[in-house]
């Protein structure tokens, strides 16, 4: 078998093979050794305030959040409502107790304003809705919102209201029966990762990651159409944290492909695919993280690097299921990774 057959242009393990490649993956491991789990989720705040507050002084029922409920109206004016809303998004962040002693019947209130005409009175009903998500005897109330939310994302084209409504999704758990609904909405979920705001495909780049973990839906997202230019979104000019979310969702794909599941099954893929783009044949993406490895932000280029070991990995997968018996091409294509000299002798000797 020749070199050239194996280890091609678009193949990410010449790119793991320069120098700093090497090192960034020896960073990649001390990493993943050293720091805690990512967590994307931000601390608010508000939230922040109210931890200095309770660490500090005693706070006491002052009412404000029941009085604000108690005057929430659908008669009220667009902007009444709006005010009323968002003090109460306020109070849920600050007031931990009067939040706390809320009831099931609040939170119906709160959202049937997302049945609201106006755009801003939806948006606001789903900040308040993302506060009392926090509280975590509403969490199931609230997640049996799920599929309305994810209509309302779907239905309207306003950055808001994406990020609102992914804000408020990415902090629950999705039900097993809304996996149909998120099928069928795919599509749009990744109009807004290629159309969207900044901020707005940062919240679904987080939301799609959490579905790529779930094999149910795996196969929706990989065969998912995406627009020709869709690799744009590994520019390096791309904002360091939108780059990273991008790389972390690479990241969660290219671990579904090596579940025992996913390879179990002679997946078929539409030509413009998300999997074709990424994956297939003809997909640049070798050559869009070798210039990611260089990136300025360190956490870009650790992860980076991450997505190279774990195509690596998959690539090898492949390799051994298709031959098992050339086990010195396996040895290869293993040791091409931290060791160049031998990799070169080798290619001498198999050619």
């Amino acid at each position: 078998m020749k070199y050239s057959d194996v280890v091609t242009v678009k193949n990410v393990v010449t790119t793991a093979t320069a120098a700093g490649a090497v090192y960034l993956v020896a960073k990649t491991i001390m990493a993943g050794i050293k720091s805690p789990p990512y967590n994307p989720a931000s601390l608010p705040l508000a939230r922040l305030a109210v931890v200095h507050q309770t660490a500090n002084v005693p706070v006491r029922d002052s009412g404000e959040l029941r009085g604000l409920l108690l005057s929430l109206n659908p008669r009220l004016d667009v902007y009444a409502k709006k005010m009323i809303l968002h003090g109460i998004t306020r109070c849920v962040y600050l007031l931990d107790i009067e939040a706390s002693a809320c009831t099931y019947d609040d939170i119906i209130l709160v959202a049937s304003f997302l049945d609201d005409q106006d755009m801003g009175i939806k948006i606001q009903a789903l900040n308040a809705l993302k506060a009392f998500s926090g509280i975590w005897k509403f969490k199931t109330r609230i997640q049996e919102l799920v599929p309305k939310i994810l209509e309302m994302i779907t239905n309207f084209w306003d950055n808001d209201v994406h990020v609102a409504g992914l804000r408020l999704l990415n902090g629950l758990q999705l039900p097993a029966q809304t996996h149909p609904l998120l099928k069928k909405l795919m599509p749009s979920l990744m109009d807004i990762l290629q159309l969207g705001s900044p901020v707005a495909q940062m919240q679904v780049l987080m939301f799609l990651s959490m579905l790529a973990q779930k094999e149910a839906l795996l196969y929706d997202i990989m065969n998912c159409q995406v627009q020709a230019e869709f690799m744009n979104l590994f520019q390096p000019s791309q904002p360091g944290n939108l780059l990273f979310e991008m790389l972390v969702f690479v990241e969660r794909l290219s671990d579904g492909r090596l579940t025992t599941h996913y390879q179990s099954v002679n997946w078929q893929y539409n030509e413009l695919s998300l999997h074709e783009v990424l994956f297939g044949e003809d997909s640049h993406l070798s050559d869009c993280l070798l210039s990611l490895i260089i990136h300025p932000e360190e956490q870009v280029q650790i992860q980076a690097c991450r997505v190279i070991l774990k195509l690596q990995q998959n690539e090898s997968t492949e390799i051994a299921a298709a031959s098992q018996t050339d086990s010195s091409l396996s040895s290869f294509l293993f040791d091409s990774i931290g060791n160049t000299t031998v990799a070169e002798s080798r290619l001498t000797s198999e050619c």
